[in-house]
C-alpha cells in the first residue's frame, strides 16, 4: 500500500475555492474498520455547510480536513480473516466527518457498522450517491413517520437528493404520497411514484391538502415559513419530521400547541438499513437519480452546484477508476 494518497482538502473554512488537491497520509484502520479504495464520493449539503464554517465545522480540531461522507469503492483491507467483507468486495457506506477522515480521497477507513455490499445493479457512481440521502430518507419515512399502506404523506422538496428517495420509499410501502416541487420537476415526481404533485410556485399546499398522517419537511422555515404552514395540514396526532433542524428553533413548542407530534432527524450510519436499501435498489423498486458527476479536481464546482439548491437528485465526485 502507498504511504500517501490524493485527497481534496480545505485548510480553513471559506468559499468553495478553498477546496484543493493535496497528498495526505493514507488512513490507518483500527479495530472493526475496513480500508476502502474510493471509486466515487457523493456530495451533500452538509459538506458545503461544513466547508463554509457551518455544519459540523465546530467539531473540527485541526486542518487540513478531508470532507465527504458518502462513498462507493472496493475493500482493500478487512478487520479480520473471517469478516464477511473481504479485499476485492464492492461496498458502499458512510463516513463520520470530522470524527473520521472524509471520502473526497483515494482511500477511507470506515467502521464495519457503516458499510454494506454495493447494490449489484448500481455503478459505483450511483451507489456513492445513496448513503447519506437514502439513510436520511429511510429514517424520516420509515423509522419516524412509520410509513404503512393507506397512510397519507406530504413530502416537501420531493425532487432533491433526499426527497426523491423519500418519495420512492414511501410509495413502495403503499403510502399515498403528495410531493411539492418546482414546475419543471412535476413529471419527475410522478415518475417517482407521487400520487399527487404540487407546484410550490403557483399553489399553496395548505389550500389543497389536509388531514394528513405525516409531513416529511426537507425545507423548514428557511423559505416561506414552509415548516410552520405544514402543521396546519396534519390531522390531530399526525407527525411532522423535519431534517434542517436549525431552520426552526421553536418547532417543538409550535407543534405541541397545534396538537401534533414533531421531531427533527439526523442521519445515522447503519449497515443494516443500507442492506434493506440495497435490496430495494436491486429489485428495481427504487432508483437513484444523478444530477451531475464531477472529477475530484472539480470539487469546488460540485460544491457550488449543491449550494445553488436546484439540483435534481444527487451530485457525485469521480475519485478513481
Amino acid at each position: 500500500m502507498p504511504k500517501y494518497m490524493r485527497a481534496l482538502v480545505i485548510d480553513r473554512p471559506g468559499a468553495a475555492d478553498e477546496l484543493h488537491l493535496a497528498d495526505v497520509p493514507l488512513p490507518v484502520p483500527v479495530l472493526d474498520e475496513l480500508l476502502v479504495r474510493v471509486v466515487a464520493a457523493g456530495v451533500n449539503p452538509i459538506d458545503a455547510k461544513t466547508r463554509a464554517g457551518g455544519g459540523v465545522s465546530a467539531a473540527i480540531t485541526g486542518y487540513p480536513v478531508i470532507l465527504g461522507n458518502d462513498f462507493s469503492g472496493v475493500v482493500v483491507r478487512a478487520p479480520y480473516a473471517a469478516f464477511p467483507l473481504q479485499p476485492g468486495d464492492a461496498v458502499y457506506g458512510m463516513a463520520r466527518v470530522p470524527r473520521t477522515g472524509g471520502t473526497y480521497a483515494e482511500y477511507v477507513a470506515v467502521s464495519a457498522l457503516s458499510v454494506a455490499r454495493k447494490p449489484a445493479r448500481l455503478s459505483h457512481t450511483e451507489a456513492a450517491a445513496l448513503p447519506v440521502a437514502a439513510l436520511t430518507a429511510w429514517g424520516m419515512v420509515v423509522d419516524m413517520a412509520e410509513a404503512a399502506p393507506g397512510q397519507r404523506m406530504l413530502i416537501h422538496a420531493g425532487s432533491g437528493g433526499v426527497g426523491h428517495l423519500a418519495v420512492q420509499f414511501a410509495a413502495s410501502l403503499g403510502v399515498h404520497v403528495t410531493a411539492t416541487g418546482s414546475t419543471g420537476s412535476l413529471e419527475f415526481l410522478r415518475e417517482l411514484g407521487a400520487a399527487e404533485v404540487i407546484d410550490y410556485s403557483t399553489t399553496r399546499f395548505e389550500d389543497v391538502v389536509h388531514d394528513l398522517d405525516a409531513v416529511i419537511d426537507l425545507i423548514g422555515n428557511v423559505h416561506d415559513a414552509t415548516g410552520s404552514r405544514s402543521m396546519g395540514v396534519l390531522r390531530a396526532g399526525g407527525i411532522l419530521v423535519n431534517a434542517p433542524t436549525g431552520s426552526w428553533p421553536t418547532m417543538q413548542a409550535d407543534a405541541a400547541a397545534a396538537g401534533i407530534r414533531s421531531t427533527g432527524y439526523k442521519v445515522s450510519a447503519d449497515a443494516r438499513a443500507l442492506d434493506r436499501i440495497s435490496a430495494l435498489m436491486d429489485s428495481g423498486a427504487v432508483r437513484v437519480h444523478i444530477d451531475t458527476v464531477f472529477d475530484l479536481t472539480d470539487g469546488a464546482a460540485a460544491h457550488r452546484a449543491v449550494e445553488g439548491g436546484h439540483t435534481r437528485g444527487k451530485v457525485v465526485l469521480r475519485v478513481s477508476d
